[in-house]
């Protein structure tokens, strides 16, 4: 007998669900619908249980998807990291990207400032490394938060916008310029989408490394800080 099939109106005790239930059944849902139109209640009804029982395993639809997050990370393989500090800051971003690029999702629940106190210590374990990557490149700790929030704004920023490019792609869009006031902006024309849907993520990465690494280590840096 399915689920669709059961028995409305039964009594006696309610059926026992598990959080691995829930879960699977809230990724369900947002393959299906999308996040935003997750809710406690349509989750209840997608695992067959009441909302009562599913607020003994999760207080809200932020718990719910923080629970989510934190699976998800705990089934990443983790990258062997390299000896050198500034290598392994990229090779902690760069899985940070891989990870949430196959759930975009994730990367829109978590654009908010001090998320890191909402995560387990199984998804924390990227942003450590980041952190002490640059306190070991000579960042103060005040520092190595600044050289954290520049690189998660920028993966987020890149897969944020990818992924919404790809869902809405720029059709009919005019690129045509004006040369006598944007000569350049001309001169790259309709190439413009093409340029702009290469994947540059690695590389900007990198120069992007280089650079907050540069300036926190420098003089100047640490009489502001």
């Amino acid at each position: 007998m399915t689920r669709s099939d059961a028995p409305r109106g039964r009594t006696g005790r309610p059926p026992v669900t598990s959080r691995a239930d829930i879960l699977a059944a809230a990724r369900r849902l947002i393959d299906r619908d999308g996040w935003e139109k997750l809710t406690v209640r349509r989750l209840a009804g997608e695992v067959g249980v009441g909302t009562t029982t599913l607020y003994h395993h999760v207080r809200d639809k932020e718990d719910l998807l923080v629970q989510l997050l934190n699976d998800y990370v705990e089934r990443l393989d983790r990258p062997a990291l390299p000896d050198d500090p500034r290598d392994r800051i990229v090779t902690a971003a760069t899985a940070i990207h891989d990870g949430l690029a196959g759930w975009p999702w994730a990367a829109e629940v978590l654009t908010v400032d001090g998320f890191v106190g909402l995560l387990g210590d199984s998804s924390l374990w990227l942003v450590e490394t980041i952190v002490t990557g640059a306190i070991d490149s000579g960042c103060t700790p005040d520092q190595a938060v600044t050289v954290f929030r520049s690189i998660w704004y920028y993966t987020v920023g890149e897969i944020l916008v990818r992924t919404r490019s790809t869902r809405r792609p720029a059709q009919g869009v005019d690129f045509t310029f004006d040369a006598s006031h944007l000569p350049n902006l001309a001169a790259i024309g309709d190439r413009w989408p093409v340029l702009a849907a290469q994947d540059t993520y690695a590389e900007g990465l990198q120069a992007f490394v280089d650079g907050l690494l540069a300036r926190a280590g420098s003089p100047a840096s640490h009489r502001s800080g």
